[in-house]
């Protein structure tokens, strides 16, 4: 198609409310899915980094226990 003003390029050739709509609805679509990525993203690195915290928390409590334990043992020999 060929245009001789911008007024007829915006008009579509009497098409515009479905061209600019589809336009609209997809430009609408694309940032919705991109938000909802981003959000799923941040409740993922979220969700790994909770898990992590734990894992640390696991390993610090064992290494307590069995400085608890070593303890125990040495004054057990030492009795």
């Amino acid at each position: 198609m060929i245009w001789h003003s911008t007024a007829e390029f915006f008009a579509m050739g009497g098409y515009a409310p479905y061209v600019w709509g589809s336009m609209g609805a997809c430009a609408l679509g694309l940032v919705i899915e991109i938000t909802a990525l981003r959000m799923r993203r941040r409740a993922a690195l979220a969700l790994l980094r909770r898990q992590h915290a734990v894992r640390q928390l696991e390993q610090m409590e064992r290494r307590r226990l069995s400085e608890v334990e070593l303890r125990v043992a040495m004054r057990q020999e030492a009795a």
